[in-house]
């Protein structure tokens, strides 16, 4: 596996690579998990080489937020990569990623002003920002984005849209824990009893699935009684629970079916995680 960390290194490498090679990207903020290492895996698969980024990326936090404190253990990720098959790891810098004097943003807008927007206003302009930097960095074939991050998929997937990308997206399961706990960076920042809490996201989730399976269509009754879940455990906090649709994210009033995101943020403790489920 080989490491590089400067930006004009990888997009020399890169341009070189795609004479006659494909190239699978995986963008990371690292401290790596299996849902990293599975879209690894598939970007192995279905390309020669693989890409991975590892980047935690200043302009996605708001003052307050875990910035300073985010996982970070680079000896780590260096070994677990390398296991996962990626071929090339990529260190770039905060100063060589957004030197001093940059001054451009990428800004997807309507998809943006709802759910992760809307509590955090300044997330996905920071998301689409550095993706379409690293895009132009690795110059990928195909770029590999766990569900777990729906909104951030489906606002990435409308921006490479607009833009006239030439990557595909390749969309992959959430990767979940023994008791459906979704894998994620943050996990670390619970105790013992706040994990035990935590599973509280997904038997809100899989209530949810298991009243449309039933025949419930009604939103507002089927966010009632994850609400009720949610609320019986202890150290939570409900930020948001919304159903709407997959492609404008527009508020439901009734399931439609294959065309319908569950998903909800939920503090444990200091920690604040999400999940959701398609359907």
């Amino acid at each position: 596996m080989k490491i590089v960390e400067d930006v004009k290194e990888m997009q020399k490498l890169s341009k070189d690579l795609k004479r006659d090679k494909t190239i699978g990207f995986v963008p990371t903020m690292g401290f790596l998990h299996e849902g990293h290492l599975s879209l690894a895996r598939k970007a192995k698969e279905q390309n020669d080489i693989v890409v991975m980024s590892v980047f935690v990326n200043p302009l996605q936090f708001a003052e307050g937020e875990d910035f300073d404190t985010y996982p970070r253990d680079r000896k780590r990720d260096e070994e677990l990569a390398e296991k996962a098959g990626v071929d090339i790891l990529f260190f770039p810098s905060e100063e060589d990623m957004y030197p001093e004097d940059f001054q451009t943003h990428v800004n997807v807008e309507k998809l943006t002003q709802v759910l992760e927007g809307a509590s955090r206003p300044l997330f996905f302009k920071g998301v689409t920002t550095v993706v379409c930097k690293l895009f132009n960095i690795v110059k990928p074939d195909r770029a590999y984005f766990g569900r777990k991050d729906a909104q951030q998929l489906i606002v990435v997937k409308k921006m490479v849209e607009d833009l006239n990308m030439d990557v595909e997206i390749v969309p992959m399961p959430i990767v979940r824990e023994q008791d459906g706990l979704a894998t994620s960076s943050r996990n670390r920042y619970l105790n013992e009893e706040e994990r035990k809490s935590a599973v509280c996201l997904y038997k809100a989730l899989k209530k949810a699935r298991q009243m449309v399976e039933k025949g419930t269509l009604d939103t507002k009754t089927i966010i009632q009684n994850m609400e009720k879940i949610i609320s019986s455990y202890p150290f939570t906090r409900i930020d948001y629970i919304s159903i709407n649709r997959t492609d404008d994210l527009k508020p439901l009033k009734h399931i439609e079916t294959g065309k319908t995101l569950i998903s909800l943020a939920v503090f444990v403790g200091k920690t604040r995680l999400i999940d959701n489920i398609w359907m």
